[in-house]
């Protein structure tokens, strides 16, 4: 069997590589004009000028709005977290710049010593007393094991238990010898 070469090979090859070229030169050509286009962009924006609106922070003082008020952090009455609000209208109350009153039906101001919604103070006082000398007990009572340990220095069981009973008297004034456990059992009365 023979076989007839067609002249038509080289060209095709021709081809082929003149494609290629055309796609590299039409690549770069692309590639030329995205780099133009964010060269431009860079220059847009080191002069000033923005093609998209952002948000920026103004401060209050330059806004010219008053806060509305502020708020904290702080304990509850029973020693869990609450957020609190300070308003800046009763702070200006407290610097001496007064606001006129509600009056009664009777024309008389309302009196309120405690909280807006007229609740009246409560005034409590806090004693540590009780804590204070169950504490110093236990002081007393680790100094005379200390003692006991040292005058009994034949007899090693001896000495064995009453280490281990210093180490409970010690363990527990560490507990007890601390503002937490004075705070959590003091005892509050309240003043009439």
């Amino acid at each position: 069997m023979a076989m007839q070469i067609n002249g038509n090979y080289a060209q095709s090859k021709t081809d082929y590589a003149e494609r290629v070229r055309e796609k590299q030169a039409a690549l770069k050509a692309e590639k030329a004009k995205e780099a133009k286009e964010t060269k431009e962009a860079a220059e847009e924006k080191g002069s000033g000028k923005l093609s998209e609106p952002q948000d920026v922070y103004i401060r209050s003082e330059k806004s010219g709005k008053e806060p509305v008020g502020l708020y904290r952090i702080g304990q509850d009455e029973n020693g869990g977290r609450k957020i609190f609000f300070e308003d800046p209208d009763k702070a200006d109350r407290a610097d001496g710049k007064e606001e006129p009153k509600a009056e009664k039906a009777d024309g008389k101001k309302p009196k309120v010593d405690g909280d807006s919604q007229g609740k009246p103070a409560e005034v409590c006082i806090g004693n540590t007393d009780k804590v204070d000398r169950e504490i110093e007990k236990l002081k007393e009572k680790k100094r005379e094991l200390e003692q006991q340990i040292r005058s009994a220095s034949g007899d090693e069981r001896k000495i064995q238990e009453l280490e281990k009973k210093l180490a409970q008297v010690e363990q527990e004034l560490s507990q007890k010898d601390n503002d937490t456990y004075r705070k959590q059992h003091s005892e509050f009365s309240r003043l009439a």
